[in-house]
């Protein structure tokens, strides 16, 4: 990787870098190339810098979502000392938990079982998600996010540990070979005990910078597996399986059935949600429960039992009819 301070150009003598791309980052998306080059930088300014369109790649404005290619120029601001020092430190509490979560790791891949109420990572007001925390946790080694959890979804969460690794995973998950599979809380009884929805899903960001996604025609195709487990007297106890990886894709696929998730502020039903507070539902039931695929000639399997506030919710849900 080559760095250089730009010369002949408006930003001489500015502190900007324009730095090309090595081979070993091909693929990689901007904000986590950015993360490695700005160290200590909060993640919301490092997205707060691409928004406003102070990083470019070669020439042209990037988006938090771009992806590098190997021999690409990217044009990086300077930061001030002051805004480093922004955000502050996480505290020891949320580091001791954040490592007591980790259920297995070797020298490729570090696995967490994501408790709910952390995100993936930090942003939008969220000063320290799981990679803030683990980099704060194991500050000489270099750990990157390879897919995300809803802040509310506890569970599976896997992260990279080496570059190859992370660009061997992505590929799968892109290609979805991988397997993903969750447990979740819907309304109601399901039609059948085992069903699939098909149905393709558009993204879009409201007025306010909410996002949301919709069942609508030309979206992209989007594919879950429902298979119900557990029956309750008011809801079911369903393993959702993915084909494909969308963002809200179990929470919308399940709200297009009408059998949404218990405490889905989203895409839930309120009535429905305001029923369960007795039996404890506080959050979003959706809990990664497996994560698995083949690489480099091994096969991994990651597994996370139902966290302790859900299960507590089901052992308190009166059973279904006829069931004792």
């Amino acid at each position: 990787m080559v760095t250089r301070t730009s010369g002949n150009s408006p930003d001489a003598g500015s502190g900007v870098k324009l730095v090309r791309v090595a081979d070993d980052r091909d693929g990689q998306r901007i904000d986590n190339f950015l993360v490695g080059q700005l160290k200590g930088v909060p993640k919301s300014l490092i997205y707060r810098i691409v928004r406003t369109g102070q990083v470019r790649v070669n020439g042209k404005r990037a988006k938090p979502d771009t992806r590098l290619a190997s021999g690409d120029e990217v044009r990086i601001p300077p930061v001030r000392v002051a805004e480093r020092e922004e955000g502050a430190a996480p505290s020891r509490g949320l580091t001791d938990r954040i490592g007591n979560a980790i259920i297995y790791e070797d020298k490729d891949f570090l696995v967490l079982s994501k408790p709910a109420g952390i995100a993936a990572h930090g942003g939008s007001g969220i000063s320290h998600g799981a990679i803030e925390l683990l980099r704060a946790l194991r500050p000489n080694d270099s750990i990157e996010l390879v897919h995300r959890l809803d802040r509310d979804t506890s569970g599976v969460l896997v992260l990279a540990r080496r570059r190859a690794a992370l660009t061997g995973l992505q590929e799968q998950i892109r290609e979805n070979r991988t397997t993903k599979q969750y447990l979740c809380l819907l309304q109601g009884k399901l039609p059948r005990a085992a069903l699939s929805v098909n149905a393709p899903l558009r993204k879009s960001i409201l007025q306010g910078g909410e996002r949301m996604v919709r069942v609508e025609d030309g979206g992209k195709p989007s594919l879950t597996h429902f298979k119900t487990i557990e029956l309750y007297s008011m809801a079911a106890l369903v393993e959702a399986t993915l084909e494909t990886g969308r963002t809200h894709q179990i929470r919308v696929h399940s709200q297009h059935l009408g059998h949404p998730i218990a405490g889905d502020e989203k895409y839930g039903d309120a009535e429905f949600n305001k029923s369960l507070k007795p039996y404890g539902v506080r959050r979003l039931f959706l809990h990664a429960k497996h994560f698995g695929f083949e690489l480099g000639g091994k096969t991994y399997a990651f597994s996370a039992p139902l966290a302790d506030d859900l299960a507590v919710v089901l052992d308190k849900l009166p059973a279904a009819k006829g069931k004792k």
